[in-house]
């Protein structure tokens, strides 16, 4: 057994269930922890009743996605570990087809699997991240035909509600940052990779179906735009050394501009900005300093590609 899959969860029983029953279905076996971030639904004892081979990890209030997940990874015997969100089913071969594509390459620091809305599957809900100078991260396919993703592609970092990571790697790399609590944390944690000389690709032969908005409800809500523009801020300050904050800075006001003026014009304005101040708060903080990844000179071959990569995905956002 290779894989370990870890499912946070938070008040997900509608979801559960589903998604369990499609992690038995896989035509390789795997080890399935539960880790539930305090629940008034009755998850954990659910899980426990009707999945008895589940391991179920029971915080007793709600510690964030990052705390979830990383119980999970440490509770896991396994050298995979497979991130999947309650809100998800896969498809039989999912594990499989990413296990495979993890033991061809050395130096792989995660897989994606394609995620297709579960309501059109047709469509794409994400192919991986791409991340760029505007200081904007965003899935890739958004919305697309599956069809037109059938390639694997290197991407900057992947979702983590369907992605495998190489756990001796996250041991190398350190595990997500509970800082962030939710969101952007799967692009701080693949920044630090890329950092560390490592790569992400997504493998479009592993389907994953995603219903979305499982725990925050929708795609613009007070939650996740406050949480979002705040560690937005601190995976910049965190990830870039002076000099490639210096060489984005153009592109990072006009970034911050532009979305200010966007969640202005649906009314959440000042939910963002207070979440630039809070991220600006996280980044003084003696946690924020004591987190920012040191600049070495053995990585600045790494620091070059991933400036270009950013410079480049400026256009290909569009």
């Amino acid at each position: 057994m290779k894989t370990t899959v870890i499912i946070p969860n938070y008040n997900g029983l509608d979801f559960l269930k589903n998604c369990l029953e499609s992690t038995t279905k896989s035509t390789v076996r795997a080890s399935v922890i539960v880790v539930d971030n305090g629940s008034r639904d009755e998850s954990p004892q659910w899980v426990a009743e009707n999945f008895p081979g589940v391991q179920v990890i029971a915080f007793p209030e709600n510690r964030g996605f990052c705390a979830a997940v990383n119980a999970g990874i440490r509770a896991a015997k396994t050298p995979y570990v497979f991130l999947l969100n309650n809100d998800t089913t896969i498809d039989p071969d999912c594990i499989r087809c990413l296990e495979e594509a993890m033991d061809k390459t050395e130096g792989l620091f995660s897989v994606g699997a394609k995620m297709l809305s579960m309501y059109d599957p047709k469509r794409v809900d994400t192919a991986g991240d791409l991340y760029s100078a505007f200081g904007w991260a965003y899935a890739i396919g958004k919305g697309k035909k599956s069809e037109n993703f059938v390639r694997q592609r290197k991407v900057f970092s992947n979702c983590g509600g369907a992605v495998l990571y190489r756990k001796d790697y996250l041991e190398r790399t350190g595990l997500f940052d509970e800082a962030h609590f939710a969101y952007l944390e799967d692009v701080d944690l693949g920044y630090r990779a890329r950092i560390a000389g490592f790569y992400n690709v997504m493998e479009p032969a592993a389907v994953v179906y995603h219903a979305g908005s499982g725990f925050s409800g929708s795609r613009y809500n007070a939650f996740k735009i406050s949480h979002s523009s705040r560690n937005n801020v601190y995976l910049i300050y965190k990830n870039m050394p002076l000099f490639q904050l210096v060489l984005n800075a153009p592109f990072l006001l006009a970034g911050f501009g532009i979305k200010i003026l966007f969640f202005a014009r649906k009314g959440f304005g000042g939910i963002y900005l207070k979440g630039l101040k809070e991220g600006v708060l996280l980044c003084i903080s003696p946690e924020g300093r004591r987190k920012k990844v040191r600049f070495s000179w053995k990585n600045i071959g790494h620091y070059a590609k991933i400036q270009l990569e950013l410079w480049i995905n400026l256009f290909r956002r569009f």
